[in-house]
């Protein structure tokens, strides 16, 4: 709906236009690193999968609609709503990374209050477009179909090169350098400069005294607010952090990848990424050597072990005599780098030991390249797949390159999870081994940080291997002969499960994972 000939034209005519798009641009790129925030935050709170994901993204452009056709009354007053708009999304946007944050670290769980992030951000940033035609095209009388056209493409150019600009800050530049909830706050002050440049240069005209006071006093309080967030983010999040975890946290990071965390009481060190528990320093040694020492029964000379970016394991396959060689594939340096200072100690420096090449790169990616061959024993040690990330290390197509990882009588060894609380996953997990050409033993142990825990290990071929321990085996804490043979027998309650195995097309196993947990 174009604005009548009568209205004040935008200041400076033409000349104005470029300023006016580039703000265009600028507000875009707000727009875009809110909804970015909004996935980020459903990835690291709630697991963020595919429905998940689907729901934020359609609901967004849902919203988009929703706000194009919900401003069509205020367009005779486009200067002053517009203005309204942009305080409104800068103060909505750039809080509600901290609002997420905090209501989950409260409640646990953000899933009603991102759906109504996702649609009053949504509503805010579709209301700009209608604005911004209308502003453009007023003071223009008698603008024909071909200049409504370019008037349009200009639009559509600037709205679009913005939404670039916001994709490429956020992952690159915002999200690593200051986080979740200071990114979402800078990007909403932004948001508050755009809209006091278009107000005070372009707009000022259109606006009443009454309407530049009322944005002057709404400007300068949104962006008190911002600034105080920016000020007290840290505090914010070491308290919301911490209502997360039963013990006190001692290290708190968040990575390109992921958040992790180690909390510390009594000398119980524990690990968390994303807020899963990956080790308890009280009983890890039961998990680590029913993971590793299975998979060494052969006497390997080289070992690959495939994430444990802890060290953990890689400390447990150097104490076996017969080897020389490991190679550590961790895609998280910053997980290395935790290994190497703060768990040291508990890892007994593993990851500096001369043996030990350590590799930053994606497993999947790495076991394609022509320096994953020719290992006598693999040890996969991945996070649960409860995202379609992770699923991809539990898929069909991974555990083949596992397998043509291996010498000939090698053998590989996988946490699978809990053929207790997830039985679905656990099998799930042996069925896609099978699928890709390797013959898993599946066996259990109970740790108590994880309850009942299952592994497999596998050779390539039909027949499994026998599930033993190599006589070279050094002095365990937890596993020997004895405790392998009750591992390999599973209980009626929880009987063998021939499932379809998860692939890269069909992540099953990212479904298993979240249909929660069986009682």
């Amino acid at each position: 709906m174009a604005a009548t000939a009568t209205q004040a034209p935008v200041a400076s005519g033409v000349r104005s236009r470029p300023l006016l798009l580039a703000a265009v641009a600028v507000c875009a790129a707000c727009g875009l690193v809110y909804e970015l925030v909004l996935l980020t935050l459903s990835a690291s709170l709630v697991g963020g999968g595919i429905t998940q994901t689907s729901l934020i993204v359609a609901g967004f452009v849902a919203a988009l609609g929703a706000g194009a056709l919900l401003v069509k009354p205020f367009l005779h007053r486009p200067a002053s709503t517009f203005v309204a708009v942009e305080i409104l999304l800068g103060v909505v946007g750039g809080l509600s990374a901290v609002t997420l944050y905090v209501s989950f670290s409260f409640y646990g769980t953000s899933t009603v209050v991102l759906l109504v992030a996702t649609a009053v951000i949504g509503v805010l940033v579709g209301a700009e477009v209608p604005l911004l035609m209308t502003l453009l095209q007023t003071g223009r009388a008698g603008i024909d179909a071909e200049g409504s056209g370019k008037l349009l493409a200009d639009l559509n150019a600037a709205d679009y090169a913005g939404a670039l600009l916001g994709g490429l800050l956020w992952p690159f530049v915002l999200l690593p350098l200051a986080g979740q909830v200071r990114g979402a706050a800078l990007t909403g002050v932004v948001n508050l400069l755009a809209a006091a440049v278009v107000a005070a240069l372009l707009l000022r005209s259109q606006l009443s005294p009454r309407a530049r006071r009322a944005a002057t006093a709404a400007l300068l309080l949104a962006a008190a607010v911002l600034a105080v967030l920016l000020w007290r983010a840290q505090d914010i999040e070491t308290t919301a952090r911490q209502r997360l975890y039963d013990d006190p946290v001692v290290s708190a990071d968040r990575s390109a990848y992921q958040e992790i965390v180690l909390t510390e009481r009594a000398g119980d060190l524990r690990l968390y990424l994303d807020g899963d528990l990956q080790f308890s320093s009280r009983d890890e040694h039961r998990y680590t050597e029913s993971l590793v020492y299975p998979a060494l029964a052969r006497d390997p000379a080289r070992v690959l072990i495939l994430g444990g970016g802890d060290g953990l394991a890689a400390r447990d396959v150097l104490r076996h005599p017969s080897v020389a060689e490991v190679v550590q594939v961790e895609l998280d340096p910053a997980v290395v780098q935790l290994a190497r200072t703060r768990l040291a100690a508990l890892n007994a420096g593993a990851l500096d030991d001369p043996r030990v090449q350590v590799v930053q790169d994606d497993a999947f990616r790495w076991l394609r390249s022509p320096a994953a061959a020719g290992f006598d024993a693999v040890v996969v040690d991945m996070p649960d797949p409860d995202t379609p990330v992770l699923g991809r290390l539990y898929s069909e197509e991974f555990y083949g390159l596992v397998a043509a990882a291996l010498a000939p009588d090698g053998l590989v060894s996988v946490q699978a999870g809990s053929p207790y609380s997830t039985p679905t996953a656990f099998w799930r997990t042996v069925s896609t081994m099978e699928a890709a050409g390797l013959a898993p033993v599946p066996y259990h142990v109970h740790v108590p940080s994880f309850g009942d825990w299952g592994f497999a290990l596998a050779q390539a071929g039909s027949s499994p291997p026998g599930l033993g321990l190599s006589p070279s085996t050094p002095p365990t804490r937890f596993l020997d002969e004895a405790v392998l043979d009750a591992a390999a027998v599973f209980p009626t309650d929880r009987p063998r499960q021939r499932l379809s195995p998860s692939t890269l097309d069909r992540p099953l196993i990212v479904e298993d994972m979240r249909a929660g947990y069986v009682g």
